[in-house]
């Protein structure tokens, strides 16, 4: 760019006088606006960051996505997922259809984008020389509660483009190409501001393909998600649990209560019986025999 600018100066300099004055006050005019864009295009890649830190995770099947923007993270995310997508093949009459099944991961070695902001945030997933990309959206809102008015983050929309002409999944797709599937109506990991989602439990999701309609199935596990609101770089805010770890919990948690309760009767009880049997021998017998009162005194 600026070798080009140092030559048409020159060429300027070699034109008419007028000729010359009205291209210097052309360049004049573009030269700001052009050095303005090349000023905020590298203001804008210095201020976002993204990092794939899924290499941490001792979970292969794990991955860890960060976004960064003014040097602060704004957006942290790990899981597990996998896609299950339907698909056509033909028959060995090579006259009927058959539908087949494709088992997609998330490739460790995925490129990534994202967008953060004060009520939406985005994460964009690639991997495989784009031919699957993952988007997902989230959305932090009010709500009135008995409590009043409380704000809560959710995953608003998924979106999962795949293309049936890659090899590694896909074998002998009819009409191969680009499809997208789509989440409809979709509200999960809903969290109160200012915490992180997490699950430990497998979760499925149900996403609707441009391809005839079918359903495919987007599997979550080992989740942990915070879009809004992070406090320190490269930490999660106090977790809110799912309800099936919540339960999980509660189940583990539940015969160790019940233990320390039991444990506890077994206690009182054997305390009672020894109060009871150290007041009852020092009591004075009293002879039920009346010849015995003569031995007393």
């Amino acid at each position: 760019m600026l070798h080009w600018l140092h030559q048409r100066t020159l060429s300027e300099e070699q034109q008419p006088r007028t000729r010359r004055g009205q291209a210097g006050r052309m360049a004049g005019g573009r030269l700001p606006g052009l050095l303005f864009l090349l000023h905020a295009a590298a203001h804008l890649a210095a201020e976002q960051e993204v990092e794939n830190l899924s290499g941490l995770s001792p979970n292969p099947e794990k991955d860890i996505f960060v976004v960064r923007e003014n040097r602060t993270t704004c957006l942290m995310a790990e899981f597990a997922a996998k896609f299950i997508v339907p698909y056509d093949v033909w028959a060995s009459n090579y006259v009927d259809l058959i539908t087949e099944q494709a088992d997609i991961p998330l490739s460790r070695g995925a490129e990534m984008k994202g967008k953060c902001g004060t009520s939406e945030s985005e994460l964009e997933i690639s991997w495989l020389e784009q031919a699957y990309t993952l988007k997902l959206f989230f959305l932090k809102e009010g709500h009135n509660t008995s409590r009043g008015q409380e704000a809560f983050w959710r995953l608003s929309r998924i979106q999962f483009t795949y293309d049936t002409s890659e090899r590694t999944y896909f074998k002998d797709a009819v009409s191969p190409g680009k499809h997208t599937a789509s989440s409809h109506r979709l509200s999960a990991l809903v969290t109160p501001a200012g915490k992180s989602y997490e699950c430990q439990a497998q979760q499925t999701i149900s996403l609707i393909s441009s391809d005839h309609q079918k359903s495919v199935q987007l599997l979550l596990s080992e989740v942990r998600v915070q879009p809004f609101d992070i406090t320190a770089d490269f930490v999660f805010s106090e977790e809110h649990k799912c309800p099936v770890d919540q339960r999980e919990q509660l189940e583990e948690t539940l015969p160790l209560i019940l233990g320390l309760i039991l444990g506890l009767v077994i206690v009182i009880t054997l305390c009672a019986y020894h109060i009871h049997h150290k007041l009852t021998a020092n009591q004075v017998q009293i002879p039920r025999d009346r010849s015995q009162y003569k031995h007393m005194g």
